[in-house]
């Protein structure tokens, strides 16, 4: 077989070429380069996870200061509101015990009452008394004609006084007065 060889172009040889898939220098390189950018990341999301952390924790423990003020907030309130309690508490049996020695005063008075009663003429009255009108004096008796010598008195409220509307005002003649059907009243300047 001849050949024939130009120079200008390259020659072909009959064995296949095959790629080096790996080299050994440029192999370790490259991983090192891969694991080196790998670790940083790593490293990177470390960082930022730990920041993250930081901040959450900081956040909890000013939550937990807070949380713990609110704690002696309440208490505050709760003593507050326990002397409130206690203050009215104190003026309700204040008051209560006023009003149970009125009773017991009024209810004394009604037994004296019942034990002594007052003496009356003897003329044949009843010993359950009737009522008497007030007329603000000396009062009589009905059975005797005689003055008592203590008027009994008799409390009633008086009535409440009655106001007199006074009369309209005179209508001025430089107005005209003008009422409608539901009432109201209108008044309009003549010229």
């Amino acid at each position: 077989m001849t050949t024939i060889s130009d120079p200008h172009v390259p020659a072909v040889s009959a064995e296949p070429i095959e790629p080096q898939l790996l080299d050994r220098d440029a192999s370790r390189s490259r991983l090192a380069v891969v694991v080196g950018v790998g670790l940083t990341l790593f490293a990177v999301l470390n960082a930022t996870a730990a920041i993250y952390l930081y901040r959450g924790i900081s956040d909890l423990r000013t939550v937990e200061g807070r949380l713990e003020e609110l704690g002696t907030f309440e208490q505050r309130i709760v003593a507050r509101l326990d002397t409130v309690n206690n203050g009215f508490q104190s003026r309700f049996e204040k008051l209560d015990s006023q009003l149970q020695g009125s009773f017991n005063e009024i209810n004394g008075s009604i037994a004296r009452l019942e034990q002594n009663p007052p003496p009356t003429d003897g003329a044949g009255t009843s010993s359950v008394s009737e009522p008497v009108a007030a007329t603000g004096t000396v009062m009589e008796a009905s059975s005797s004609t005689e003055v008592a010598a203590e008027p009994t008195i008799v409390d009633t409220p008086r009535p409440p006084k009655r106001r007199v509307a006074a009369a309209p005002p005179a209508p001025n003649p430089g107005y005209q007065r003008t009422e409608t059907p539901d009432g109201k009243v209108y008044y309009r300047k003549i010229n």
